[in-house]
């Protein structure tokens, strides 16, 4: 898999392909900015573009406005968008503007890298990854107005779990019950939800995006 990496660190950044490279990605090119990421993508599109979220010359999203641009000309290359802090206005824009192939994670995430190498992965094949403790402070937040009002404490724990990027797979070993009974819960949301299947959406990414915004 083919990555271009944008990060101000010089540090960070060198690091970063140094250890992507030898667990087998093959990186196109690092920058320190928004814009050298923009053209460094137009002229080589790579299959995941792994960026800071700050960076020159304003530190506040330029990390998404290269991403924004990126999605405008190249739809098929996955955005990994990693940030010191978890922001939750950022993240909710990042889901409501790109429907997959989209992430958000801590950068301590990436010091497990068996864990980080499989998001990167999720991202390039159009999945979406959200970083768990992100998910885990929607979670206990209180909601006015609570449009998930309708979920069992455990369906609600479901999906949460589901917006950390959890597979059915993944549900079923970190709740340690059966694929069929994670089954069961997932489709429970989706009718609770009134998510009725349809060919151009995905259930899974829209129940995410309601409980991500009932902040």
């Amino acid at each position: 898999m083919r990555v271009t990496l944008a990060d101000d660190g010089v540090l960070f950044r060198e690091g970063m392909a140094r250890i992507l490279a030898e667990i087998g990605f093959t990186i196109v090119d690092h920058v320190r900015d928004g814009a050298s990421l923009v053209e460094c993508v137009r002229a080589d599109p790579p299959d995941v573009v792994i960026t800071d979220l700050r960076m020159p010359p304003g530190f506040a999203d330029e990390g998404i406005e290269a991403a924004s641009a990126i999605r405008s000309f190249a739809p098929e290359v996955g955005l990994m968008l990693l940030s010191q802090y978890v922001e939750v206005h950022h993240a909710l824009r990042l889901m409501n503007e790109f429907a997959g192939g989209v992430g958000y994670l801590l950068k301590d995430r990436v010091s497990d890298l068996g864990a980080f190498a499989t998001d990167v992965r999720r991202v390039g094949a159009g999945d979406v990854v959200i970083d768990t403790e992100l998910a885990a402070r929607l979670i206990g937040r209180p909601r006015r107005h609570d449009p998930l009002a309708r979920l069992s404490e455990r369906e609600r724990e479901v999906l949460g779990l589901m917006a950390s990027g959890l597979s059915n797979a993944a549900l079923s070993e970190e709740l340690h019950v059966s694929p069929k009974t994670v089954e069961g819960y997932v489709s429970s949301i989706f009718i609770k939800l009134d998510l009725t299947p349809g060919e151009r959406e995905n259930r899974r990414v829209i129940a995410v995006l309601r409980f991500l915004r009932e902040q």
